[in-house]
């Protein structure tokens, strides 16, 4: 019994300082790691037979060692396989865990607390500090501030449709606000595309979600286009300036020479920012082709999730990477809930669900699927997973 509230109290820290702060985290989850590993142990019950998704996950854990053991360039490949060890367990791991629909209630609600209390402490020094960006604490980058926001605000979306009543829809405005605030364009139009959607998923439960997101959206677009918000003033200025990405073109021709100088196993996890100019244009001589330095960008990452990956990774890091988003699609597809099924059911489907709309849409022009955002998708996929598979099946 104190195994198991270790267990679970190391999990509900885990979602609560995910936003807020570092080390906390790290320790929840090695904490959490442990515990469970532990429980399962002393109990001779790992969760039932080992199945597809257990296979699939480890692939794509084991791609990333394979990728830091053969990669192109040396500097920060190891830590980045070690952080996709993290996110990738945690599926594993909560798939496998049994928790009650109450246990799995107070995770959910965990994090809605915690990115309450981050938002407001964002907000706040936003106004006092004079910060240029809304960001979250333990996040960082305001574009990875807005991923997480914008899975978080299809979570709660799903809280709001399934009876969240007031509160819920207070948060649901909260969300909107702040990441409209945090001036993500990718950010903004993929949340409120994916609201819309998954209103529209809940027409054979209820007809009041459709109605009420549709008013949410066309509120946020007619309030944002006639106060001038600022990311409609940003991409004005991109288009009037002939910048409508931002400098990501380059960045992902840099990206993709970097694919074709190391085409299996790519340059290694989070070293997209060795790919500086002068290395771009060595491997394109060495390649028998030209350079034109201003076709071509330097940045830390490769500014979208599958370009960042093909070069990072290679075509064994992007193969597993699309196998786990196929296969995380087909989850969702194959076992949307009835009309009838739970609260919970629905919303974890819901979560889920914003989590890959998120992941995939954001993803084509910002790096998504890695630390805070990465774990956070991770938590709602491993407990929609736990929800809708039977023991005997797993």
């Amino acid at each position: 019994m104190i195994g198991r509230r270790i267990e679970i109290g190391a999990l509900l820290a885990l979602a609560f300082f995910l936003p807020l702060y570092e080390a906390p985290k790290n320790i929840a989850w090695l904490v959490y790691v442990i515990a469970w590993v532990a429980n399962r142990a002393r109990a001779r019950d790992f969760g039932g037979r080992w199945g597809g998704w257990d296979w699939l996950l480890a692939a794509w854990i084991a791609s990333g060692f394979a990728v830091a053991a053969f990669a192109g360039l040396r500097a920060s490949e190891w830590h980045g396989a070690f952080d996709l060890l993290r996110y990738a367990s945690l599926v594993a791991l909560l798939r496998r865990a049994g928790y009650s629909a109450g246990e799995r209630g107070a995770v959910f609600h965990a994090l809605v607390a915690s990115l309450v209390i981050g938002l407001a402490l964002g907000h706040w020094r936003l106004w006092t500090d004079h910060r240029e960006f809304l960001e979250l604490n333990s996040v960082g980058h305001v574009n990875h501030t807005a991923i997480y926001i914008a899975i978080m605000l299809g979570a709660c979306g799903a809280w709001l449709f399934t009876g969240g009543g007031i509160v819920a829809a207070a948060v649901e405005v909260l969300l909107l606000v702040s990441l409209t605030v945090s001036e993500s364009r990718a950010g903004i139009a993929v949340a409120l595309a994916m609201l819309l959607f998954l209103a529209a998923a809940w027409w054979p439960r209820s007809r009041r979600p459709l109605a009420a997101a549709t008013v949410l959206v066309v509120a946020t677009v007619a309030v944002a286009w006639y106060s001038g918000a600022e990311f409609i003033q940003k991409h004005q200025a991109n288009v009037r300036a002939h910048n409508v990405l931002s400098y990501r073109d380059g960045i992902w021709r840099a990206a993709l020479v970097a694919w074709e100088r190391y085409p299996v196993f790519g340059i290694g996890m989070d070293n997209f920012g060795l790919v500086k100019l002068a290395r771009v244009k060595a491997w394109r001589e060495e390649a028998g082709k030209t350079f034109d330095a201003s076709r071509y960008a330097e940045f830390p990452h490769g500014h979208s999730l599958y370009l960042n990956t093909l070069a990072e990774r290679g075509i064994v890091g992007s193969a597993a990477l699309a196998a786990v988003l196929l296969a995380w699609l087909a989850s969702l597809v194959r076992y949307r809930p009835r009309a009838a099924a739970s609260e919970d059911e629905w919303i974890f489907w819901g979560a889920a669900t914003a989590a890959w709309i998120v992941t995939t849409g954001i993803g084509l022009v910002n790096t998504t699927l890695h630390h805070e955002h990465g774990i956070l998708a991770a938590l709602f996929l491993g407990l929609w997973l736990q929800r809708v598979q039977p023991r005997n099946s797993r």
